[in-house]
């Protein structure tokens, strides 16, 4: 929901409301419990470390983050000429599956 109703980079769109509004559109998400939680920004601490990680990942070449999509497991990043696969919600499940089943072996995994 959020990422199909993204607001130009220019404008701070995740006001509170903006957030309330969009997940009133999730069949379930709405409550007492969800509601305060983004006003209070319970999980803003979550959020900034994962910024910071995201930006990490950029590395010096990318210091604002390596874009999106973008994926690492286990610290390796998805070589770019696969990003197309994070967007295909079965072939990454099954990638993902393969990669729990044989750690540390993925990067061999056919892609």
């Amino acid at each position: 929901m959020l990422y199909a109703n993204q607001p130009e980079e220019s404008i701070d769109g995740y006001t509170d409301a903006n957030l309330l509004r969009l997940a009133g559109k999730v069949e379930g998400l709405r409550g007492p419990e969800f509601d305060a939680a983004v006003r209070s920004m319970k999980y803003r601490g979550f959020v900034t470390a994962s910024q910071n990680a995201y930006e990490k990942a950029g590395g010096a070449k990318e210091p604002e983050g390596p874009g999106t999509p973008t994926a690492e497991i286990n610290g390796k990043r998805i070589p770019l000429q696969y990003n197309a696969l994070l967007l295909e919600s079965d072939t990454f499940a099954e990638l993902l599956q393969k990669i729990d089943d044989q750690p540390g072996e993925w990067e061999d995994t056919t892609l």
